[in-house]
């Protein structure tokens, strides 16, 4: 069964940081670009982070650049979104998908059920 699992949400105070993880199971994820999104109340979904499947090259958008990083444990078909300087606008459901391929591009295949990430003092 393929399944994609997010976990390290939770409550963090503005400039904090959380670390997210994204496991798969039922496919190996390396041969997959794994990406993460987000969605606040009442916003529609947007990328936040993607990593290729091949050399590990990871793309940010402008918002959180240079604040979070994405790194990749093949050994445990696991992805991590490393988030720090959190601001409050950062409040959302975060969601990692894969898409079957190199490259972060669309359609992600395989979509896990988010965790809530909440920035607020």
């Amino acid at each position: 069964q393929v399944q994609l699992v997010e976990s390290g949400g939770g409550l963090v105070q503005p400039g904090g940081s959380l670390r997210l993880s994204c496991e798969a199971s039922g496919f190996t994820s390396d041969y997959y670009a794994i990406g993460w999104f987000r969605q606040a109340p009442g916003k529609e979904r947007e990328g936040v982070a993607c990593i290729s499947s091949f050399d590990g090259t990871s793309y940010y958008a402008d918002s959180v650049k240079g604040r979070f990083s994405l790194f990749r444990n093949n050994a445990k078909n696991t992805v991590y979104l490393q988030m720090g300087s959190l601001k409050p606008e950062g409040t959302a459901i975060y969601s990692c998908a894969a898409h079957r391929g190199v490259k972060c591009v669309p359609p992600f295949d395989y979509w896990g059920q988010g965790t809530q990430v909440t920035v607020s003092s």
